[in-house]
């Protein structure tokens, strides 16, 4: 009995740990922001056909192959690409409770601080935790077979620089890691 007990426990999906809704540290994010760089090896699984996942700069949730070709962002199933948003020119809205992020003035994302909720895109659902671990803002979100695409929002340089760490995760493996450096956009 203890053996099925722990081979079912081995299966299970992993769970999204909740994420402190205040603002301890008061960091404030707003701003209009330019992405400055971006860095990150994708990491390619071993008898998998070599893919990467492009950050998407458009609407579009797409992802290229090493050949260039245009694919689906999915890697063996998983739909967590989707909620992937990205772009070179971003504006953060903070208020006391969330976060709005507008990338290249087109999509607007959403996270409320310490939420623990389903969202959606179309037909897609996923689990999405988000909320405050010391000075970094943490977005967490897992689709239906366990995989976590991870946003962690942080300042840098006196607050003049906005860091992103972006990383998805399926079966306890890394598949996708970058991050991206943007600096505050001089107003005149």
């Amino acid at each position: 009995m203890l053996a099925v007990l722990f081979i079912a426990s081995c299966g299970a999906k992993p769970q999204l740990l909740p994420r402190n809704g205040i603002n301890t540290n008061d960091i404030d994010l707003s701003g209009k922001w330019v992405l400055r760089r971006e860095s990150g090896t994708p990491i390619a699984r071993a008898g998998a056909e070599e893919q990467t996942i492009v950050v998407p700069r458009t609407t579009s949730r797409m992802s290229r192959t090493s050949l260039g070709q245009s694919r689906r962002s999915r890697s063996d199933g998983s739909a967590v690409h989707v909620f992937l948003e990205s772009g070179t020119s971003l504006k953060i809205t903070q208020t006391l409770h969330g976060i709005f992020i507008s990338f290249d003035r087109a999509i607007v994302e959403e996270f409320t601080f310490g939420e623990s909720r389903t969202v959606s895109v179309g037909p897609i659902e996923a689990h999405r935790v988000s909320g405050w671990e010391a000075d970094e803002f943490i977005a967490e979100t897992m689709d239906e077979k366990g995989a976590v695409l991870a946003e962690r929002w942080s300042l840098a340089e006196s607050g003049d620089t906005l860091v992103r760490t972006i990383t998805v995760v399926e079966k306890e493996e890394l598949v996708f890691s970058t991050t991206q450096v943007f600096d505050r956009e001089e107003i005149g």
